[in-house]
């Protein structure tokens, strides 16, 4: 029999990173975005949440007043998620699921951590994320080495988050995308950004040797004369709200197959005709 694969992420690794990115002095705008991003969606919200559950790090300041106590918990090395069934109104993350392997479960167990009618709310980077980075690696070491290693992690497209809620059993589940096209001086500026943000690379098939000068020249060279404008290094970034609730049956439910009472022709006042 053959050996199992690994997991697709280095789960201890990607939390060693993200600790440290937390510890950077660099600019973390994208969280700072994802925050603006969360603010908006909260306040439109009109319901008042006791009990908030934060998933990952500290309650960044500019949530706090969303509900009136916070407890904070993570996934451990088992991602399995420590929160009590039941216990919140509102759970929030900011990219501490951006390494999960079990994706759907660990939205089950979000979902089961949340009341009746509690909201959640996440953020991850979407599938166009660092595009053009990929797209360079693949070429220069397809040139220079003859085949690809996995440089980039994966990000998972907006519609299949979308599908993931709904597999979670979350009701009302919306995905909704804000993409960014940055600029970057040189290819050094967009790393130090990569590591202040925690996305350098932890997949567990990743190359653990140098990369030769060769292919870093060579994906230099690709990045330069495909994704560059006006001598900058453009770079994608998809960000990816998830709002997803909690079931109840106060909530919105959808009408079953045939019991509509009104004709759709009747609605657009046009006159419906049968196909031959």
């Amino acid at each position: 029999m053959s050996a199992p694969r690994p997991p697709l992420f280095d789960f201890r690794t990607a939390r060693i990173r993200q600790n440290r990115a937390r510890r950077l002095e660099g600019e973390r705008f994208f969280d700072a975005m994802a925050l603006e991003g969360l603010t908006d969606r909260l306040a439109a919200v009109t319901k008042s949440f006791a009990n908030g559950l934060m998933v990952g790090a500290a309650v960044p300041p500019e949530l706090q007043s969303f509900a009136e106590n916070w407890s904070q918990s993570d996934f451990d090395t088992n991602e399995v998620l420590g929160a009590g069934e039941a216990q919140f109104d509102l759970a929030i993350s900011v990219f501490s699921l951006q390494a999960i392997n079990d994706l759907p479960g660990a939205l089950v167990q979000i979902r089961r951590a949340l009341k009746p009618d509690g909201l959640f709310l996440g953020v991850l980077f979407g599938g166009a994320t660092l595009t053009e980075l990929r797209q360079s690696f693949a070429a220069a070491e397809s040139e220079t080495m003859g085949g690809i290693s996995p440089r980039v992690s994966p990000f998972a497209d907006v519609r299949d988050l979308g599908g993931l809620l709904q597999r979670a059993g979350l009701a009302l589940p919306v995905a909704d995308v804000e993409r960014s096209h940055v600029r970057y001086g040189d290819f050094f500026a967009l790393g130090r950004d990569l590591r202040a943000h925690g996305l350098t690379n932890v997949l567990s098939e990743r190359s653990k040797r140098f990369l030769r000068r060769r292919t870093l020249a060579a994906m230099l060279g690709h990045y330069r004369a495909l994704h560059a404008d006006g001598g900058k290094l453009c770079a994608t970034f998809e960000i990816v709200y998830l709002t997803g609730w909690a079931p109840h049956q106060s909530q919105q439910q959808p009408l079953k197959p045939g019991s509509a009472r009104t004709r759709l022709a009747d609605v657009l006042g046009t006159v419906e005709k049968k196909l031959t």
